[in-house]
């Protein structure tokens, strides 16, 4: 058993992370960041956590983008195949739940 507190979490570089577990091939990992990640699509699906900060999610869909703003308790979650990339407004911390090795 263990307790996180997610707001002290912090990483030497963007996007690093820390391994809280995997469940039946699921990764559970906090990261912080203050620099956005890139254009990607993963594997399978995705749950993203907005823990602490704001952040921008990038979405594209059928050749049309757009911008989602999430802040502290809201959730995103991208299904196999969606293109997308997200964009910290200054620090945040984010709860990612999502299939192990998935970039």
């Amino acid at each position: 058993m263990k307790v996180i507190e997610s707001g002290k979490f912090t990483a030497e570089r963007a996007w690093g992370a820390l391994d809280i577990c995997v469940m039946n091939g699921t990764s559970c990992r906090l990261h912080w960041t203050d620099k956005p990640y890139k254009w990607h699509v993963n594997d399978g699906e995705e749950v993203f956590a907005v823990m602490q900060g704001e952040v921008r999610m990038h979405v594209r869909s059928d050749g049309d983008e757009r911008t989602l703003v999430l802040r502290a308790g809201d959730i995103f979650h991208a299904q196999a195949g969606d293109e997308h990339f997200a964009e910290p407004v200054g620090e945040a911390r984010i709860l990612v739940i999502e299939k192990e090795g998935s970039v």
